[in-house]
């Protein structure tokens, strides 16, 4: 019983160390076939922080029904996909509804990372972040980024 706990603690602290964490290129091994234009890997980090501010003033819709209700209402900001979804059907529809309303949207590696960074356990696959004052200089350099992107055919 003892020897169980012992095993567990050090699992835990292995975690806490970084040791399940997988590298980028691990992640982009992973991601579909529409999954363009994907982040680089210094964008990557700098959404996580963006939806990591802005789950803490309320300024994000989480999942495909919440964000593509907010896309039809008129709701602006940068829609941050996850690129390891599957089966694809679930939010293929969304890069065109995007294209359509001319928002700003990237693919990142990971939904789990993705999840976590809102502030959640579960995995997400898209986010809606909305610009506010608080972490506008954040935002803005965010959305010059995905702006940039290189969009598909």
């Amino acid at each position: 019983m003892t020897k169980t706990k012992k095993e567990k603690g050090a699992v835990e602290a292995e975690e806490a160390a970084g040791g399940n964490e997988k590298s980028y290129q691990e992640l982009i091994a992973n991601i579909n076939p529409i999954a363009q234009p994907l982040a680089t890997r210094k964008l990557s980090k700098k959404l996580y922080k963006c939806v990591k501010k802005a789950a803490k003033l309320k300024q994000i819709r989480r999942g495909v029904k919440e964000v593509q209700k907010f896309i039809n209402k008129g709701e602006k900001g940068i829609v941050v996909l996850a690129g390891d979804t599957l089966p694809i059907d679930v939010y293929c529809h969304l890069p065109v509804m995007c294209e359509d309303r001319s928002l700003p949207y990237a693919y990142i590696p990971s939904k789990v990372d993705l999840g976590s960074s809102a502030g959640s356990k579960r995995p997400t696959c898209v986010i809606l972040i909305k610009p506010h004052q608080e972490y506008q200089e954040a935002y803005d350099e965010c959305l010059e980024e995905v702006s940039g992107l290189p969009k598909p055919l």
